[in-house]
């Protein structure tokens, strides 16, 4: 008995230990998952605290560079405030020493009324000078002459851009054509005669500007170039074509700031010549856009005297004068007959309401410059690349207008 409880003791110890050491071996594999899982959760803990700290990292350096900007901006913007104040300062003290001074010298009211009576005379004496001026203008030459019709047309060529300007020299004796294409450029050809310029018998003389020019504005007079300057509201040039210098230049007061002829958009300023000599027209906006005439000295390009006229600037295509005399013609935007419509007078004998309406001959485009030949009684045109001479019939002013064609 005692022989079979011992194996029986051993199997059993046998089993008992068996069976511990199989859930010993359980338990580690669970510890070990376990850690396994904290230690990956940690090293993601770990790569997201990284990112964050680069980004915070980042946008902390980023900060500083903004303040240390905002740093040198204000650097700056106190040396300036300082730099005012000190300047106000200085204006101060000079103002209190002027007021200081003015209180010393103020006049006797008698020593006022005295002053003030003399300003009213030169302003009197002034006025009286610039009727002067016009009355000269008026009577510089023999100007009873009278547009009474626009009669033949004539193609001559079709050569450079759509828009642009061609005419002569009106001095006497001048011979010469010139052409300048384009609403903006600094080349003007020159060629000796109308024959030379149409058939081309003899190459043209290129000029080369000083400053580009503006517009289709320009004219020749007494071998001089009058231009409006591009990139200038108002800088009138006077160059002479020998040597292609800029002898001479003048600021037009009060011009510029609108087109003088709607369906002519880039021409600000137009150059004119006549019987009296050289003029300029142009559009005023505070005088309801309609044109002004100022006549110049072509020597000096002083203003002799400025007429505000009643011709509007809407729907005008180009103007031109006649013995002081300014002729607008008008068109529509699609383009059509031009007409005459609307003019102006300085001697006050020609009246626009008592006028007919007189009509270019027929044709159907429009025209981006006008210039007046005195001597030759025609217009020089443009139109869509065509240069064009229009004849003109004139009258006395006493004489009846004849009918248009």
């Amino acid at each position: 008995m005692p022989g079979s409880v011992v194996p029986v003791l051993l199997l059993s110890l046998s089993l008992t230990v068996g069976s511990v050491q199989s859930q010993s071996s359980t338990q580690d594999t669970f510890i070990i998952q376990y850690l396994e899982r904290r230690l990956a959760q940690m090293e993601e803990r770990l790569t997201r605290c990284e990112q964050n700290t680069v980004s915070v990292t980042q946008k902390i350096y980023d900060l500083s560079s903004e303040v240390r900007g905002q740093l040198s901006t204000v650097t700056v913007l106190r040396s300036e405030v300082k730099s005012q104040v000190d300047g106000m300062s200085m204006r101060v003290d000079r103002v209190e020493r002027e007021l200081e001074y003015l209180e010393n010298k103020i006049p006797a009211q008698s020593n006022i009324e005295m002053e003030e009576a003399l300003l009213e005379q030169q302003m009197k004496a002034a006025e009286l000078d610039q009727l002067k001026k016009k009355a000269k203008i008026k009577l510089e030459n023999d100007c009873s002459t009278a547009l009474s019709a626009v009669k033949s047309l004539k193609i001559v060529k079709k050569a450079g851009d759509t828009y642009g300007s061609w005419f002569k020299d009106p001095s006497e004796g001048s011979a010469k054509v010139y052409f300048l294409s384009g609403l903006r450029n600094n080349t003007l050809l020159e060629y000796v005669s109308l024959r030379s310029f149409t058939e081309g018998t003899q190459p043209a003389k290129v000029v080369e500007l000083p400053f580009h020019w503006q517009g289709t504005g320009h004219v020749v007079y007494n071998r001089f170039l009058y231009y409006h300057r591009a990139e200038t509201p108002n800088q009138i040039l006077k160059v002479d074509l020998l040597n292609s210098t800029v002898v001479d230049s003048t600021l037009l007061p009060g011009a510029g700031r609108l087109p003088a002829y709607s369906l002519n958009p880039n021409t600000y300023l137009d150059m004119a010549v006549d019987e009296l000599g050289l003029w300029v027209i142009h559009a005023d906006p505070d005088y309801g856009g309609n044109l002004v005439i100022t006549k110049l000295d072509k020597g000096s390009l002083a203003v002799e005297y400025t007429w505000d006229t009643l011709c509007k600037s809407r729907d005008a295509e180009g103007a031109f004068l006649i013995c002081g005399t300014l002729y607008v013609v008008y068109n529509t935007r699609y383009g059509g007959r031009s007409t005459i419509q609307c003019l102006y007078d300085i001697h006050d004998t020609i009246h626009s309401n008592e006028s007919p309406v007189l009509f270019f001959p027929k044709r159907y485009t429009s025209h981006s410059s006008l210039h007046y030949h005195p001597k030759d009684k025609q217009l020089y045109a443009w139109d869509d690349g065509y240069q064009t001479i229009y004849k003109v019939e004139t009258r006395r002013n006493d004489q009846a207008p004849a009918k248009s064609v």
